[in-house]
């Protein structure tokens, strides 16, 4: 049986003890801001159910509440035309997401199995995201970025903007920064995949679309110069970054190594509190006893890679 976890996170001011029931955490996290004997509080809910290379980043804006905060959820690893308790982990999402309103929905990649889309005209676009996420909380932004199953298809077709003409809550590209809230978050989306020197050298039996990606090396270069950039230029209270691959893991896939050398420094160096990450398929958080903390959050579905 396959298992998929969904996950909220809320954003306040006010500080609180941490607790735990049934899914619901509260939690006082020590950031940066606690280095400077200051805490900042968060509220995790967690509801777990069997069921090319561009110039620079591109920005987005997503206002949050009256009240200053800020409530998402996250999703990755789900694309399975309803099956593998999709559809049942959708319900759930909707009667969260209206208890919580949320703000947005992040998804971490591997959007569509086994193999990605084929093209704009896939109907597994409808199949997998349209014709499952009806509820009437779920009808927000869908924010996206692509995992390894995505770019064994046409990657290119899940950035076009003919799927956002067919259902305008869906946006993807490979790298790009969200700013949520008057400086509350600010989240910026990696490109993992192309990180992974095995997908190049060991494909297996895949084959994967690398039309924009090559030259590899300047496309990655490219990318860590834009990601620094924008870290370095962040004013914003949280700053939070999401990739399909897993930087610190105890699961299968274990720690991507070639994140640990190429993005980690990053996440150390401009005091990012939060990373988010699927592809492992397993539900961890994970914090660092170094001077910085940081917490990485696995969406998972129990099932294929």
């Amino acid at each position: 049986m396959a298992w998929i976890a969904g996950l909220f996170i809320s954003f306040s001011t006010l500080p609180c003890l941490p607790t735990l029931t049934s899914f619901h955490i509260n939690m006082v996290v020590p950031t940066k801001k606690a280095m400077n004997q200051r805490l900042a509080s968060w509220t995790l809910v967690v509801g777990l159910f069997v069921v090319s290379c561009v110039a620079e980043l591109e920005r987005f804006e997503h206002a949050g509440k009256p009240d200053g905060s800020l409530s998402f959820l996250v999703v990755g690893d789900w694309g399975r035309r309803g099956h593998y308790n999709q559809s049942q982990v959708a319900f759930q999402m909707g009667k969260i997401g209206e208890q919580l309103d949320i703000d947005f929905i992040i998804s971490t990649g591997d959007n569509f199995y086994d193999n990605g889309l084929t093209g704009v005209d896939d109907p597994l676009f409808h199949q997998s995201f349209t014709d499952i996420y009806t509820a009437p909380s779920l009808q927000k932004q869908w924010y996206n970025v692509l995992g390894n199953h995505d770019y064994r298809g046409n990657a290119e077709a899940q950035l076009s903007p003919i799927l956002t003409k067919m259902d305008n809550r869906w946006l993807c590209l490979r790298y790009f920064v969200l700013n949520a809230g008057p400086e509350i978050a600010e989240f910026f989306f990696v490109d993992t995949t192309p990180f992974v020197t095995k997908y190049f050298t060991d494909p297996e039996d895949h084959v994967y679309d690398w039309k924009a990606i090559l030259p590899r090396e300047k496309y990655l270069n490219n990318l860590l110069m834009e990601v620094e950039s924008a870290l370095g230029e962040s004013r914003a209270k949280w700053k939070i970054v999401v990739g399909h691959h897993a930087i610190k893991s105890a699961g299968h896939h274990g720690n991507a190594k070639e994140l640990n050398i190429h993005l980690l420094p990053l996440l150390q160096t401009y005091d990012v509190d939060l990373y988010i990450n699927g592809h492992d398929h397993c539900l961890q958080h994970i914090s660092s006893s170094d001077r910085y903390i940081f917490l990485y959050l696995k969406i998972w579905k129990k099932g294929s890679d």
